[in-house]
């Protein structure tokens, strides 16, 4: 299966879960484009030419992906990874809301195909796919 990780990476607090859930979803077998290791490191970060290709490959690897998973901070949120999960949604795309955060947003849960904890991220059947709800505390 074709997964895309979503998740920011931008400090340590960030990067310690992301590097679990790789680890996690590589270990079962699947398929993952994490966009932390496929930069675009021959462009100049933060111009213009580096930007257009930086979108334009992480949508191309969304658009190539069967689900989308999603490392969710709750309502700290970076916006490239709401609007990774807004996009799948929005193309019909299932995608697993990965919960490390203290609350959640609605817009996220709600829209998510399953709600799980790292922990349950190492249990999650991708074959069966079963959907869960968010119950934790919301805004």
């Amino acid at each position: 299966m074709r997964v895309y990780l979503a998740s920011p990476f931008f400090n340590e607090k960030e990067m310690e879960p992301l590097k679990e859930a790789e680890q996690i979803l590589e270990a079962k077998g699947l398929d993952v484009f994490s966009p932390r290791k496929n930069q675009m490191d021959h462009l100049e970060e933060g111009s213009r030419h580096w930007s257009i290709a930086t979108f334009t490959n992480d949508k191309k690897f969304i658009d190539w992906a069967e689900i989308v998973v999603g490392v969710y901070h709750g309502n700290y949120s970076d916006s490239g990874t709401a609007f990774e999960l807004g996009y799948a949604y929005g193309t019909n795309k299932p995608f697993i809301a990965v919960h490390v955060g203290e609350d959640s947003n609605l817009m996220v849960h709600e829209g998510a195909h399953a709600n799980v904890t790292l922990e349950e991220l190492r249990e999650y059947d991708f074959e069966a796919m079963p959907s869960s709800f968010y119950q934790g505390e919301m805004f």
